[in-house]
C-alpha cells in the first residue's frame, strides 16, 4: 500500500518516516509528535531524525517489537478521534490545568484568549493568554467550564481546534490540534494553511 493510500485511510505504519507522519497529518501533528516523543524518540523536531522510520528509530533506541506495535496503535487511535469542526474546544485535562493556572495567578473566572500570530518556520504559531472578558470582535465558545475568546477574523483558520494539555517528563504544555492546518514544521510548533 502506498503512502497516499495510508493517508486516505488515516493510517500510520511502522515504515513511515517521522517527517511523513507529521506532514501527512498536520491537523494532529502536535499530538502525534507528543506520542512519538513519549515513546522514546526524543529527537522528533531534530532535522537529522525526521527521515528515520518509526521502526528504525525505535529499534535504534533499543526498543522491542512490542513497543513499536503499541506506538503505531496509539498513533492510529489518535488519528481516528473525531473533532467537532463547528466549535473550538478544550479537553477536560486542558480545562483543569487552565483553571489551576487561573487560581494560582488570582484570575479565577477569567477566560482564555486563543489566537495565532505570524511566527515559526511554517508561518503561524498559536497564542494562549488570559482574557478578563470578551471583546466586541470576539466569538465566545464554552468548553469544560472555560470561556474561550477568539477574534472573529481568525475563525476560518481556527474553527475545529481542540486545545489539549500534555504533561510528560520531556514535553509539557498546551497543544493544539487544528483540522484546517495543511502543513506543520517537524517539531509541530508552527503551522500553515
Amino acid at each position: 500500500m502506498t503512502t497516499q493510500e495510508f493517508t486516505e485511510k488515516k493510517r500510520v505504519t511502522r515504515t513511515m518516516t517521522i517527517e511523513e507522519i507529521l506532514s501527512l497529518f498536520p491537523h494532529k501533528s502536535q499530538r502525534l509528535a507528543h506520542e512519538i516523543t513519549n515513546a522514546g524518540l526524543h529527537c522528533v523536531g531534530c532535522h537529522a531524525a525526521t527521515w528515520e522510520t518509526l521502526e528504525a528509530g525505535m529499534l535504534g533506541h533499543g526498543m522491542k517489537e512490542e513497543a513499536i506495535e503499541k506506538l503505531v496503535f496509539r498513533l492510529n487511535a489518535l488519528l481516528e478521534e473525531e473533532a467537532d469542526e463547528t466549535t473550538i474546544s478544550m479537553t477536560k485535562k486542558a480545562a483543569e490545568k487552565f483553571m489551576e493556572i487561573l487560581k494560582d495567578d488570582g484570575k479565577e473566572g477569567w477566560g482564555l484568549r486563543f489566537g495565532e500570530q505570524m511566527a515559526g518556520c511554517s508561518g503561524f504559531e498559536y497564542q494562549l493568554d488570559y482574557s478578563e472578558k470578551a471583546g466586541p470582535d470576539d466569538e465566545v465558545f464554552e468548553s469544560n467550564g472555560i470561556s474561550i475568546h477568539v477574534e472573529k477574523k481568525l475563525l476560518k483558520r481556527l474553527m475545529g481546534c481542540v486545545i489539549d494539555y500534555i504533561d510528560s517528563l520531556h514535553n509539557s504544555g498546551f497543544k493544539i490540534s487544528n483540522p484546517n492546518a495543511k502543513a506543520s514544521c517537524g517539531c509541530g510548533t508552527s503551522h500553515n494553511y
